[in-house]
């Protein structure tokens, strides 16, 4: 282009050209792309942190469901870990605690059971003696105050995650904290002459809220 005067170009001569418009809106395009996928991302991402959280809180709050109304347990019937194998009299060392459900289930949401080992002189105040055998006692899992599961523990003290309700279980599940007003029930059990643990009658009280 020589010296003169461009008649359809706005610039001044030595300035830099204008590239054309397919260019320009290319690169918008490809701006705006850029920006959808990075909102995309974080989005998966927002909703994935969120997943994460929500399910150990739903674990958390998982509450008893009152659907069976027949005993949980009853004479001779044993109990049993999250995989259904019969719990022997050496499963468990002083201090240790289990999950155990009646064998047969009627539901393992219906009968979550605490089963803890601890030395004989350690238990006293509202524990049942009788229903106890060789440093074994045993107790609903489910929370009398919301039905949720006690599944925590601060030393040998039971906490439920939910309103942090505490029982003691060398003191027949008495409550020691936290809003429940009364202890969990407590199970008998004894040991079979094979070395298994087993019931003999269902939870003294009932299990979950309500009740005396």
């Amino acid at each position: 282009m020589t010296g003169e005067e461009c008649d359809d170009c706005p610039c001044e001569e030595g300035a830099e050209s204008v590239q054309p418009s397919i260019y320009t809106d290319r690169r918008a395009q490809m701006e705006i792309q850029r920006r959808d996928i990075a909102k995309l991302l974080a989005t998966v991402g927002g909703l994935t942190a969120v997943a994460s959280l929500t399910a150990p809180l739903a674990g958390l709050t998982q509450v008893f469901e009152r659907g069976y109304s027949g005993p949980v347990y009853s004479d001779g019937i044993h109990l049993v870990d999250g995989s259904g194998e019969r719990i022997t009299e050496d499963r468990l060392a002083e201090g240790e605690q289990l999950t155990a459900f009646p064998e047969p289930r009627p539901g393992i949401e219906d009968a979550p059971t605490l089963l803890v080992r601890f030395a004989e002189d350690d238990f006293g105040g509202d524990t049942n003696m009788a229903y106890t055998v060789n440093g074994y006692a045993a107790y609903s899992k489910v929370c009398t105050h919301a039905g949720c599961m006690v599944s925590n523990r601060e030393g040998s003290t039971f906490v439920c995650p939910c309103h942090f309700g505490k029982f003691d279980p060398t003191s027949g599940a008495a409550v020691v904290g936290g809003p429940p007003g009364r202890a969990l029930p407590q199970l008998p059990i004894t040991v079979t002459s094979d070395g298994y643990l087993v019931a003999t009658g269902d939870f003294e009280g009932t299990v979950g809220p309500g009740g005396e």
